[in-house]
């Protein structure tokens, strides 16, 4: 402003607000603008008090008109910047006393629906200060106070600043105009004026929100040194070797003795309520995306470096339904198709690369490709094929491993996926308890079959996902919205009427890996609920299962679920990754067709199910995930991928929300998946906005050559050293830099 001519010496005042709080920062009184440093701005609270810090020069203190300041940001929330001036042709209008009537729409559309002129008051009083709160109560964002000077407001620094010099240039039109023609001056009709000033509102109100809904970010200073995921393999490195167990059965009597001994990739469990709070906020707020410049430029990448993926995925489209034959695959603007996968990085077919933060959708806890557990697949496969129809050493010795650092999976019955698995826990739930009412959490994702399509990723849904599925199907399940222990007592006294509950079914970090993680203790009470009402607790660990830790989320909770469902890990990465695990006498149930000693006869199955190729594979890659350690490892890079984030979200003062459980990094940008229909209204009217920036976001980070899942969450894996987590830091930067607003 200085420099452009607006500020003559001290003629003038400016004023920021400081976010999430009752201050504002402005500059200090009767000071030469052209030698004025930082430490030289002064804060000021909303009563017009000021408020000395440490770093401040003696002696300064604020704008004699701070008063006038604070008290247009107590009445407009959506102002945070304001410029005080007495620019020449502005101020010709401030001696005539003349407002400035709409004359344009480029006016209207950003100062007001008129330049009002403020009543006189000797400046620096609070006679002035009442005046100018009065006149800004309206909505205006500029202002001429008689006998002095101009006011200008905006919702960020540079629009305050632009305010300013659009009334001076207006000023100037007006005055000529005045001048040349008296009387003969024609403002734009009203119709018109309030369109523009309509747009004018609907703007600040947007922009207001972000603040005033907004909640203090979490500071991570640019010194603080990051989670180190090399330092803690070069420790689990040089540690001395610890003797093998003889065999697979665990290597002491405690439950998940060997488990916890190995630790857990969850270094601290995220503060829940502090997590949620924020999500809300997020969602409360206006979406902030991409520029739009920026998005065309997204897209651009796509159509010029992804020309092979394009066209394979279109022909796709032709003879797969939807063109992919997975939901993970689904990306905007179009799939990517990989030819190359290994350690952290996937290579297109167009030979761009990319930092792997899917890993498959989480089982590649080692890194994809692994080579040391591909060579002892590849040596069975050489002797029995991937299949035999008949038993096969590696079904056992996948199942004793799974026990030893599981110890309360007293019997596994291996099952082509996770979808399987949890049709077979809820089946094996029923005939051994002989009730047939199962509760899910709303939000939760336990597969595509019948009984669980039901409350689908939006709480409070029902049966909303549920086309193709008979009502039937689904009359025994019920849903209890996440973290409320209060309703699902409820569900299970209702069900007891009903001939009570088979089965509660939970994701244990919460609903969809964790995107609603659940308190601390909310486990521990469902297993209390459960055993009250006898019902079976199934933990859904399809993701969890051997990525939270060898000892999954059971082991580190310390709570023993009745039943345990696996996916994707149990198999390394493998393709028939699945089956359920847990007590003894439920697993029973599964062998009636076998051995005839149970009279439920339980049918599942499936001839690939347990075939030599997934079993083993599943039994080398647990072996070198405990040999390696490679759960604490990739928790520890997740740590350092998620406060690296937060470093840079709060850099550019964004509204997303970055947290993780262990190896789990979620990334909120948009809110979408904290949706429910508690909110019917705000569920029906942003979910295609919030979910259309999640995928645009999603996008972006692939553009800069980040794969993620769906453009919120990341899975590390133990190929994830800091060298690949600060590079893919460097490019989150680069996109967030290109969010709107920055």
């Amino acid at each position: 402003m200085l420099e452009r001519g607006y500020l003559k010496a001290t003629e003038g005042n400016v004023s920021v607000r400081v976010p999430g709080r009752e201050l504002y920062a402005v500059t200090p009184s009767n000071y030469g603008y052209d030698r004025m440093r930082v430490e030289d701005v002064c804060i000021v609270d909303f009563a017009g008090r000021h408020v000395p810090d440490d770093g401040a020069v003696d002696g300064l203190v604020p704008s004699i008109e701070c008063g006038m300041h604070a008290n247009v940001y107590r009445t407009r929330p959506d102002v945070n910047a304001i410029v005080h001036t007495h620019q020449p042709y502005a101020s010709a209008l401030a001696f005539l006393r003349k407002e400035i009537p709409a004359l344009t729409d480029e006016q209207v559309r950003f100062l007001g629906k008129r330049v009002a002129i403020v009543d006189y008051a000797p400046a620096g009083t609070g006679f002035l200060a009442k005046n100018v709160e009065k006149k800004v109560a309206g909505g205006d964002n500029a202002f001429i106070i008689a006998n002095h000077g101009i006011v200008a407001l905006g919702t960020d620094p540079d629009r305050a600043v632009f305010n300013m010099a659009l009334l001076e240039k207006v000023s100037l039109a007006y005055l000529l105009a005045l001048t040349t023609e008296a009387g003969k001056v024609y403002t734009i009709p009203a119709p018109i004026r309030e369109i523009a000033f309509a747009k004018l509102r609907k703007d600040e109100k947007r922009i207001a929100a972000q603040i005033t809904e907004a909640v203090a970010p979490i500071r991570v200073p640019d010194d603080e040194a990051l989670p180190s995921a090399d330092t803690v393999a070069a420790e689990l490195a040089a540690a001395p070797a610890t003797a093998e167990p003889a065999t697979d059965e665990p290597a002491t009597d405690e439950p998940g003795g060997e488990s916890a001994r190995l630790g857990y990739a969850i270094s601290e469990y995220p503060d829940v309520e502090d997590t949620m709070r924020r999500l809300k906020a997020l969602v409360a707020q206006p979406i902030r995306g991409l520029r739009h410049d920026a998005l065309l430029d997204v897209l651009a990448y796509y159509e010029n470096k992804c020309a092979a993926s394009k066209e394979i995925t279109d022909r796709a489209k032709t003879r797969i339904p939807g063109g992919v034959q997975h939901n993970l695959a689904f990306n905007y603007p179009f799939p990517l198709a990989i030819s190359r996968a290994e350690g952290a990085y996937l290579t297109d077919l167009d030979g761009n690369t990319y930092v792997d933060f899917l890993q498959a959708g989480g089982p590649t806890i080692l890194g994809s490709n692994y080579a040391p557990v591909n060579e002892r697949v590849a040596a069975v496969i050489r002797e029995s094929g991937p299949v035999t129809g008949l038993f096969h050493e590696f079904e056992l010795k996948l199942a004793e491993i799974v026990h030893r650092f599981m110890p309360h999976v007293e019997m596994y019955r291996s099952l082509g996926s996770g979808t399987e698995g949890v049709m077979a826990a809820v089946r094996a739930a029923r005939a051994f308890t002989g009730h047939n009412m199962v509760v899910k959490v709303g939000g939760a994702y336990h597969g595509w079959s019948d009984t669980v399509v039901y409350g689908l990723r939006v709480p409070g849904t029902y049966r909303m996902n549920a086309k193709g599925i008979p009502f039937g199907a689904t009359f025994n399940t019920r849903e209890t919205f996440p973290h409320d222990l209060g309703q699902l007592r409820r569900k299970l006294i209702e069900n007891r009427a009903r001939g009570g509950t088979a089965a509660v079914v939970v994701e244990p970090l919460g609903p969809e890996s964790g995107t609603r993680p659940v308190p601390r203790d909310y486990n521990a009470r469902v297993r209390e609920l459960c055993d009250e009402f006898g019902a079976l607790l199934v933990f859904d660990e399809v993701v969890t299962g051997f990525r939270v830790g060898l000892g999954g989320a059971a082991g580190y909770f310390g709570v023993t679920p009745d039943l345990t469902v696996f996916g994707k890990a149990v198999a390394g990465g493998y393709p028939m990754a699945g089956g359920v695990g847990g007590r003894a006498d439920v697993m029973a149930t599964f062998g009636s067709g076998l051995d005839g000693k149970s009279g439920a006869h339980v049918q599942v199955g499936g001839t690939l199910s347990a075939n030599p190729l997934s079993c083993a594979a599943g039994y080398f890659a647990i072996e070198e995930m405990a040999r390696t350690n490679a759960p604490v490892i990739a928790g520890r890079a997740g740590d350092r991928l998620t406060r690296g984030l937060q470093r840079l979200i709060d850099r550019y003062g964004l509204p997303y929300v970055a947290y993780n459980q262990g190896s789990i990094v979620h990334l909120e940008c948009s809110g979408v998946m904290l949706l429910d229909m508690r909110n019917p209204v705000k569920l029906m009217k942003e979910n295609k906005a919030r979910k259309r920036l999640m995928e645009q976001m999603g996008a972006a980070y692939a553009a800069h050559g980040l794969i993620t899942l769906a453009g919120s969450r990341m899975y590390t894996s133990m190929a994830d050293t800091d060298e690949v987590i600060d590079d893919a830091l460097a490019r989150f930067e680069q996109v967030f830099a290109l969010v709107e607003g920055v």
